[in-house]
């Protein structure tokens, strides 16, 4: 049930995948961070959807972390 953003280039899937992930463990995967994001997931040169989930102090996820989340 949490809401999650993806940005970045990741290493071992593209975004599109990591959301379809997030959607079938039952997270919705947002386009944009608002104050409803729970997490930010981040890969390489993530750009300004980073610098906004800091301000608003939204949980940062790298790679590594959120495939420990997904079970991978």
């Amino acid at each position: 049930g949490k809401t999650f953003v993806v940005t970045g280039a990741l290493q071992s899937m593209t975004r599109e995948e990591a959301k379809q992930r997030i959607r079938r463990l039952g997270g919705k995967a947002a386009g944009s961070v608002s104050q409803k994001t729970d997490y930010l997931v981040h890969g390489e040169a993530p750009g300004s959807k980073f610098d906004k989930a800091q301000e608003l102090g939204v949980s940062l996820l790298d790679e590594k972390a959120f495939l420990t989340i997904l079970g991978s």
